[in-house]
């Protein structure tokens, strides 16, 4: 995810020299002859184009605050014309900045850590960061991959969903010795910074308010992979609070397993629930991808919703706002988290002071039709 490139500025010390590549005139010269489209362009083929010294080239592009901006636009001009891309390798090893940043997130195709990322990008591109994106498909093993491959990138910071971690990941992450920013829930041994919410006290302000509203007989349903820890945390917490805000009263968990997180699953954890806890009567999902699928469902079986069976959701993606009914759920900041991220990670880069490296930005539970 990058926004525009950051092409070039210009050197009083060099202008006389450049002045005399065109007759001392002043008037920028018109294009030169490049090499053929086949082949890479080189630094020295911007230089002859712009009439200027590969020097000033590389100072263009390097400290842009050192060269004037006549001869800056002038090289500019030539790094568009030639189609020029910077080699910064040799600029990054010089420095010791990537300016790139690492960020592992579970998947790309849930809006949550997609509006988490646009947020990032929103603080760290107009500060000059790039960034790198993996998808661990909530698997420990590809995440210590995934964390490997972009060390040996050497970003500048590192942006990573989750607390959880295999033994090795979390001695990578800790001697990488770049600032990293773990998301999406709380922890009292975090490995750097930390920014989320708790997934478990969430969880359990939803059967408060369920509890609260007069249901009886409440049913969680979703996928409890072993790799994905927050679905899981979410799930102990809806054992231990039916545990004691409804005595005598049985726990009833639906797992789909490693069924994928879409509509598809969200139908058939509706199914096997009203097929195997026909008294449930209000249905908790662990994403509101699923409980969107429930409700299609039951509008497809005529299911009154929530006179028949009642639904929740988690996370409140867009689509809760826009289903019939409406759909209750847990609001997480997303976007906030991405921001938040963000602003840490570029204040460690940048060798800032921050108040706190650990911010629990909270959630909320949002009543709407569906509960």
């Amino acid at each position: 995810m990058s926004r525009g490139g950051a092409v070039v500025p210009v050197d009083p010390r060099t202008e006389a020299g450049d002045g005399e590549a065109d007759g001392g005139t002043g008037t920028p010269i018109g294009p030169r002859q490049t090499r053929r489209s086949t082949n890479t362009v080189t630094l020295t083929d911007v230089a002859q184009h712009a009439g200027v010294s590969p020097q000033t080239v590389s100072r263009s592009i390097r400290s842009p605050e050192l060269v004037s901006e006549f001869t800056l636009q002038r090289v500019r001009r030539s790094i568009e014309a030639t189609g020029y891309v910077p080699n910064l390798a040799a600029s990054n090893l010089a420095s010791n900045r990537s300016m790139t940043v690492a960020a592992i997130i579970p998947a790309i195709s849930a809006s949550v850590f997609a509006d988490a990322l646009h947020g990032l990008d929103e603080i760290l591109a107009p500060a000059g960061y790039q960034l790198f994106i993996g998808s661990t498909d909530y698997r420990p093993a590809h995440e210590e991959e995934l964390v490997r491959a972009f060390l040996g990138r050497r970003p500048d910071g590192i942006f990573i969903v989750g607390t959880h971690h295999s033994r090795l990941t979390e001695t990578l992450l800790r001697e990488a010795q770049v600032p990293v920013v773990e998301a999406w829930d709380l922890t009292d041994n975090p490995i750097d910074g930390l920014v989320g919410f708790s997934n478990s006290d969430a969880l359990r302000s939803l059967v408060e308010f369920a509890a609260a509203r007069g249901y009886a007989h409440p049913t969680f349903a979703g996928s409890f992979q072993s790799g994905d820890f927050r679905a899981v945390a979410r799930r102990v917490s809806f054992e231990d609070a039916v545990r004691e805000l409804y005595p005598g009263e049985p726990i009833r968990v639906v797992d789909s397993g490693t069924a994928k997180v879409d509509f598809e699953t969200g139908r058939l954890l509706l199914d096997q629930t009203l097929g195997t806890h026909p008294e449930t009567d209000l249905l908790m999902f662990a994403s509101d991808v699923f409980a969107a699928g429930a409700l299609l469902e039951c509008a497809r079986r005529g299911i009154d919703v929530p006179q028949d069976i009642a639904v929740t959701g988690f996370g409140d993606f867009e689509i809760a706002r826009h289903l019939m009914p409406t759909l209750t759920t847990v609001s997480v900041p997303n976007r906030e988290i991405g921001t938040t991220a963000g602003r840490l990670l570029l204040a460690r880069m940048t060798d800032q002071p921050v108040a706190t490296s650990k911010i629990d930005l909270g959630f909320s539970v949002v009543a709407r039709e569906s509960a």
